[in-house]
């Protein structure tokens, strides 16, 4: 297990832990009840640690080498996945996955950011980060699914659009723009789910939807920290401030009405407990599938137009 700064405490206490089972196993010790202790301390650090987290360490949580991603949550909540590839106009972006699905017996359309689980696969995935035409994909995919009358379901999980000069050579701001007017008027439900980094276009460019949720520990804003840092402060040592005044938490997101609401993580985060994750997933993405699909389509554009347009204020200036 890798465990963050401010879980060092949980870590010493499994440290206790494990030497107490190896003693046990090696010799003709019962130490039932010293293992049962550290077993108590544990969930009791663990509580107190992850009732007071702050922005930051939500942040860390987000990005833990750990978390699962998009694919595995895909093959653990779905039936017979299809993945689907291309734009249809340029290439097969590998920072966006998607493709058919069923969900109990259901078919759906899914798609997300996929970062990769080592070095090398968060390479060949380019950390999330989605050029041009994995946001086209996106939309081609999401078309299909208007086409066969199936649900859309999108997993976030994104540092920011990818912003290299070949990007913007090949239209990304027109690609995600394109994606929101898009998103806005498709004639079938949209669930959206931020299951760990939530950061400017990029994120919202799959997340125009009836019903968007974020994972208890994951963040949801235009900047990531250290960019916001480097900005205001010109060093990134402002990082933690940063995440403090950007609002970011899932919290913050409900509380001015952008989430519509929090999917809890188990004790310690879903990288601790990814099975029991996907099962917490799997019913809140079966609810709201249930829920959207009693509203007329026209209804529901309606109120998916109407709840974006509501976010947010402004003042006319009077000239």
């Amino acid at each position: 297990m890798i465990f963050l700064d401010f879980e060092k405490p949980i870590e010493e206490l499994y440290q206790k832990l494990n030497k107490l089972k190896d003693l046990q196993a090696e010799g003709d010790i019962n130490l039932d009840d010293k293992i049962a202790e550290i077993d108590q301390l544990i969930l009791q650090k663990k509580e107190e640690v992850f009732s007071n987290l702050t922005p930051w360490q939500r942040v860390q949580l987000s990005r833990h080498p750990e978390r699962p991603y998009t694919l595995y949550y895909i093959h653990h909540i779905f039936e017979s996945f299809i993945e689907l590839h291309g734009d249809r106009k340029l290439e097969d972006d590998k920072a966006i996955v998607g493709g058919i699905a069923k969900l109990d017996g259901k078919s759906v359309m899914v798609i997300g950011h996929q970062k990769g689980v080592s070095t090398k696969m968060r390479q060949y995935r380019n950390f999330g980060m989605a050029s041009p035409s994995g946001y086209r994909k996106a939309m081609r995919l999401m078309r299909l699914a208007e086409k066969f009358e199936m649900p859309v379901v999108t997993f976030i999980d994104t540092p920011g659009a990818y912003a290299g000069i070949e990007a913007e050579d090949f239209g990304q701001a027109e690609a995600i723009a394109r994606n929101l007017y898009e998103m806005s008027i498709l004639r079938t439900p949209i669930i959206s789910y931020v299951i760990g980094e939530g950061a400017s276009g990029g994120a919202i460019g799959i997340g125009v939807a009836d019903k968007l949720m974020m994972l208890e520990n994951t963040w949801f804003t235009v900047i990531s920290p250290e960019s916001c840092s480097s900005i205001l402060w010109r060093s990134w040592d402002y990082k933690e401030q940063a995440a403090e005044q950007l609002n970011l938490t899932a919290t913050d997101m409900t509380r001015l009405k952008i989430v519509d609401s929090i999917v809890k993580e188990p004790l310690g985060g879903a990288h601790r407990h990814k099975k029991e994750m996907s099962k917490l997933l799997k019913a809140s993405i079966k609810r709201n599938i249930t829920t959207l699909s009693k509203i007329p389509m026209d209804d529901l554009i309606e109120k998916r137009i109407n709840k974006y347009a509501s976010i947010g204020v402004f003042d006319e200036a009077k000239v």
